[in-house]
């Protein structure tokens, strides 16, 4: 049986590189005409160069020497363009955002690993997820979740002080930062805690899941968007039969993460409806006390007209989907904004000042307290700007279209391109950093990392680009039906946590070389110990007679 199954894998697989060879070989396209890099591989094409944890070089390059559309070579030489141009942006993100979807391996493969969570559907199903959720995230709940961020930001500082309460220490960040966004999307998310911030404690099943999928997930990387053609082969009992038969470890342990995760999840929203339906006094006494998203989203589920109900499998598959979605991308965001930090001690030194300023005088602050700190907020800015946790991700073509460009290229035969035509089922790659560092855009000192810029007016250029994403001008929580659902919650962990951190401590660098891999999420790590993720920083009390420990 293993044999007939592996078989007719192999058979499918074949065909299907067939297919693909004489689709790119055969056929002639507009795609032909637009410069790019040297593809060093025919089986691999530049994927290698765009998808290494060491791409940051060649990101840039292509970037600079291409300008704001480049052709990029697949898998079997597939055409796929490397976008960064703001009209083209526009139209991807918004105007044709129906044209440019999400690539069907990103559905199939997110669909298995989280079930119909909110960024993992298409069309008139997704807009109807977003339509009940958008109100959740919406500034009015995120001012309820205030005094929970600062509640975990304070155990968190309290353990990270007895640490230090001798004298400097050496600590990872990076777990620190993990365990609280992890802690964050939990309590926040759907009030159930993950963590006690015990330095013994034993990671909660759910926890260790979630932050062990993207490693494992990075381990099958370069088959899952051939895995997910098999996706509709047969029915889920059929397709879990042949996982459970091939004898491939790191697919087997990509299965037992999601099996976890599911479990916890299940869990975590049966807990929330028997509680809600129980009544509001049960539901007071978990963490969130009804101001998590889960139990406000469950609650307007209930509400809803019967045509935009979500199924219950649905609200389960938000539990895994958004910690998924919120805990690398803002753990990542604190790490490297506490490396910079670390590295820029005359902006630590200025960022110490407002907020031990502000909380000398207002105690706790309101969300618009500290939406109103304005060296804060550069700060959270011009990090999220020059290093977006994502640095790209991808769209697909769903029928022949015309990508208009802001800047004409000079195309191979000389002449120069106004806008592109774009053939159905063409991948399209959308560089968050590319947009966010042009210099066409943000100046000459685009590759800087300056806060103080974000004090001032900005340049001309940034408005009349007119980049179509939903925070400041800047592509890192993109735009659009598919923009970052969440990132209002994202933005106010980071000022919570940053605002009484820095208050706390400083952060100097420690001596080891700390490398920044460009993972599907930038993560920390040494240079030489393996990609481990980890940020070590040199920590020490702030001597201040005010604050007592």
């Amino acid at each position: 049986m293993l044999t007939l199954i592996l078989q007719g894998i192999l058979l499918y697989s074949l065909s299907l590189a067939y297919w693909h060879l004489v689709r790119r070989f055969a056929v002639k396209t507009a795609l032909d005409n637009i410069p790019g890099p040297p593809c060093p591989s025919f089986f691999k094409g530049n994927f290698r160069q765009l998808f290494s944890t060491h791409g940051w070089e060649f990101h840039k390059d292509i970037a600079a020497k291409y300008g704001g559309v480049v052709k990029v070579k697949a898998v079997f030489g597939e055409k796929q363009l490397y976008v960064f141009d703001p009209k083209a942006l526009h139209h991807i993100l918004v105007k044709d955002q129906y044209v440019y979807e999400e690539t069907s391996a990103f559905i199939q493969t997110n669909l298995v690993l989280f079930g119909k969570a909110v960024f993992c559907t298409l069309g008139d199903y997704h807009r109807r997820q977003r339509k009940l959720l958008n109100p959740v995230f919406s500034i009015a709940h995120m001012r309820g979740m205030v005094p929970v961020f600062y509640d975990i930001t304070r155990k968190i500082r309290d353990a990270i002080a007895k640490k230090v309460k001798n004298g400097p220490q050496e600590i990872d960040m990076a777990s620190w930062m993990g365990r609280t966004a992890l802690e964050m999307i939990g309590q926040g998310g759907f009030g159930y805690s993950f963590d006690t911030f015990e330095e013994d404690a034993t990671p909660n099943p759910y926890s260790a899941s979630i932050k062990a999928l993207l490693p494992a997930l990075l381990r099958i990387a370069f088959f899952r968007s051939y895995l997910s053609y098999m996706t509709n082969i047969g029915s889920p009992k059929f397709r879990r039969f042949v996982v459970d038969l091939l004898p491939w470890k790191n697919l087997h342990a990509v299965r037992d993460i999601v099996d976890s995760m599911h479990s916890a999840s299940s869990e975590i929203f049966e807990s929330k409806k028997r509680a809600l339906l129980n009544g509001d006094e049960d539901v007071t006494i978990q963490v969130g006390q009804k101001k998590d998203v889960m139990s406000i989203l469950m609650k307007a589920n209930m509400e809803a007209a019967e045509e935009d109900k979500l199924e219950e499998s649905e609200l389960v598959a938000q539990v895994s989907g958004l910690t998924f979605a919120a805990m690398d991308t803002t753990s990542g965001a604190l790490s490297r904004t506490l490396h910079l930090l670390a590295q820029h001690q005359e902006v630590q030194e200025k960022l110490r000042h407002e907020v031990t300023e502000a909380h000398a005088k207002a105690g706790d602050l309101t969300y618009d307290g500290l939406v109103s700190l304005p060296y804060l907020d550069a700060v959270c800015r011009e990090s999220l700007r020059l290093y977006p946790p994502v640095s790209y991700l991808s769209r697909t073509t769903r029928q022949d279209i015309i990508m208009p460009l802001s800047k004409p290229l000079k195309g191979l035969n000389g002449e120069d391109v106004y806008e592109i035509p774009v053939p159905n089922n063409t991948n399209v790659i959308i560089s968050i950093i590319g947009a966010n560092r042009n210099p066409d855009i943000w100046g000459p000192n685009s590759m800087e990392w300056i806060p103080e810029r974000w004090l001032s007016p900005l340049p001309p250029s940034v408005s009349s680009a007119h980049i179509p994403g939903v925070y400041s001008h800047l592509m890192t929580f993109i735009g659009g039906g598919r923009a970052c659902i969440g990132f209002k919650f994202a933005e106010l962990e980071m000022k919570v946590v940053l605002s009484l951190l820095i208050e706390s401590f400083r952060f100097t660098p420690s001596n080891k070389d700390i490398f920044w891999q460009m993972t599907s999420v930038a993560t920390p790590s040494v240079a030489g110990e393996g990609g481990k993720l980890q940020l070590p920083l040199q920590v020490s009390r702030v001597l201040d007679e005010r604050r007592i420990y």
